[in-house]
């Protein structure tokens, strides 16, 4: 006999399912054990007569059982047990060394055991949908995906915070980002593409949003006429990613996360405001405000306070924030008449998910732009790219953890399946 998922049990059929123990209730004549899978929970009836073993099963042991599932109102669970023929112990489970109110920190070090919580399975479930979705939302618009390299002969992008590894002879580098292997993608006349992948950044950060390997979700399409087409596209990808999680898993993700954590589908257009007019809303409305010299870039204090002010003033949980400093953004980015970057910082829930630009496509600007930045040689294979015809293109990056953290108003450490941080480097 085949396994089947719990939840797909209908009452008066006999089934073969499999599970670890979520509680068991030892009595006299025999035990209740409520069996759980990915799929959900039903409740096991064992009789110590016919299953003298029972005594012996403990909670988080594996179990696999055939037998009937009938209708009992009295069962809390469902109305519905299982009346078992055949019980298979495949594992006893020792006492656990964690709970499920033990410190983070001691929950990442049993991460496999964590995992088991109904809650954190969740999570990922989200996390498959948002990625599916995006794919989806992609392919239906003739994206092509691709997979670029992790070791790298040059540092990407600025030079710093990169992991060096031993690469024989020489040394290598693990990729910060695949920004100049998707603008090669569009030198290469693929016009649309997409990828997933790591992302690798040596960065000494202890805050609840950093981690030095993270899952990327990037993208670049070309012949585009502005930034504002790029902002376009992922305001339309973002509102398809948050109705197909609402549709999957709101309901469940409101009864374990609590109603703060509803899935509101946004509106389009998301509302756009350049950085200076933020500030200056900011301390109109606020009292917040920083010294000259930081108005370049939008601090850390400003992304938190345009949750509240997003809400406020547009009743929107979303903010494309334009106009950033030349000196605050890549070399890369296309820069206008006036030198003002063409690119964008989208916040949401008081957080930066994306940083997304037109790209600067002709080679001497380019070439000018990186040389301004001290860049020079260390970008000369990257600025091969430009030298042969490339069409006009932009693209941005967000992250797939960050993205499910601020869906479940989690930390970084609980929304990666196994957290990477300056501490953190087991299991």
């Amino acid at each position: 006999m085949q396994r089947t998922y719990i939840r797909d049990m209908v009452p008066g059929n006999k089934y073969r399912i499999a599970g670890f123990v979520d509680t068991i209730r030892q009595m006299r004549w025999g035990a209740f054990v409520v069996l759980r899978d990915i799929s959900g929970k039903v409740q096991v009836t064992f009789g110590k007569e016919e299953f003298p073993e029972i005594v012996n099963v403990t909670a988080h042991s594996v179990l696999t059982v055939e037998g009937t599932l009938v209708a009992n109102p009295s069962v809390k669970m469902g109305g519905k047990e299982v009346m078992p023929d055949t019980l298979v112990i495949e594992s006893l489970a020792e006492a656990l060394p964690i709970a499920d109110d033990s410190e983070i920190d001691s929950r990442m070090d049993y991460r496999w055991i964590d995992l088991r919580r109904e809650r954190n399975q969740l999570i990922f479930k989200v996390q498959t949908t948002i990625t599916r979705a995006m794919r989806e939302f992609l392919l239906e618009r003739n994206f092509v995906e691709i997979h670029t390299p992790k070791l790298i002969a040059a540092a990407s992008e600025s030079g710093s915070d990169v992991f060096e590894v031993k690469y024989f002879d020489t040394k290598a580098y693990l990729a910060q980002s695949p920004q100049f292997y998707k603008q090669m993608a569009m030198a290469g006349g693929l016009e649309r593409i997409f990828e997933t992948g790591p992302v690798f950044r040596a960065e000494k950060s202890y805050t609840n949003k950093h981690a030095t390997e993270f899952s990327g979700f990037d993208l670049e399409f070309s012949y585009i006429d502005s930034m504002y087409d790029v902002m376009k596209l992922q305001e339309e990808m973002l509102t398809a990613v948050l109705t197909a999680v609402k549709e999957a898993h709101g309901e469940e993700i409101v009864a374990l996360f609590g109603p703060e954590y509803e899935v509101v589908v946004p509106t389009t257009p998301f509302p756009v405001m350049k950085l200076k007019d933020l500030y200056r809303e900011l301390e109109e409305r606020y009292g917040y405000s920083v010294p000259e010299e930081l108005h370049g870039d939008l601090t850390t204090d400003a992304e938190r306070l345009c949750a509240r002010y997003t809400k406020e003033k547009y009743g929107h949980e979303f903010l494309f924030v334009t106009d950033y400093d030349a000196k605050e953004r890549a070399f890369y980015h296309m820069r206008n008449e006036e030198g003002v970057p063409q690119g964008y910082d989208l916040i949401w829930r008081g957080v930066e998910i994306t940083t997304g630009a037109q790209r600067e496509h002709r080679y001497e600007q380019l070439k000018r732009q990186a040389d301004e930045k001290g860049l020079g040689e260390d970008v000369a294979f990257y600025l091969e790219f430009f030298r042969y015809g490339c069409p006009p293109h932009g693209g941005f990056g967000l992250g797939i953890d960050r993205l499910t953290m601020l869906f479940l108003g989690l930390s970084i450490k609980e929304a990666q399946f196994l957290f990477r941080g300056p501490n953190r480097l087991t299991p």
